[in-house]
């Protein structure tokens, strides 16, 4: 039987500290996810001001990158260069740019989800989330 790797409540918190503290020191208003390699959440943090609609991007782009075990930006591209037939995947959202998986050896343990400025800087808030780890 193969082992893996799987995130700890230690792991999650760092990542949401390190995420956050990306996003204070740049004065962004955001919502922070983080998810287990099935895409169920295991953190959610919404900042003081943050929309209420990014309580939803950021764990559906999270929930995407773990699934598909690639940042969402990859899945944005591919819509925006013109294979839109992909948007009717099913039980997938979250296919803008800012989910980042989080991998360990080949393996995806998580990954985090960002919402509340522009995708890039969605995607640099859960990358320094991440390289906490």
């Amino acid at each position: 039987m193969k082992t893996k790797p799987t995130l700890e409540l230690s792991d999650i918190k760092r990542i949401a500290a390190a995420a956050e503290a990306e996003a204070l020191q740049n004065n962004w208003v955001v919502t922070i996810a983080v998810v287990d390699d099935g895409g169920h959440l295991l953190w959610l943090q919404r900042l003081d001001g943050a929309a209420a609609l990014s309580a939803h991007i950021a764990p559906a782009k999270a929930h995407t990158a773990a699934l598909g075990r690639r940042e969402t930006k990859n899945y944005e591209d591919m819509i925006d260069g013109g294979r839109h037939s992909f948007l009717s995947v099913p039980t997938i959202g979250g296919m803008l740019e800012g989910g980042v998986p989080i991998m360990k050896d080949g393996v995806c343990l998580g990954a985090v989800g960002v919402s509340g400025v522009k995708s890039t800087e969605d995607a640099q808030i859960a990358r320094a989330g991440i390289a906490a780890l």
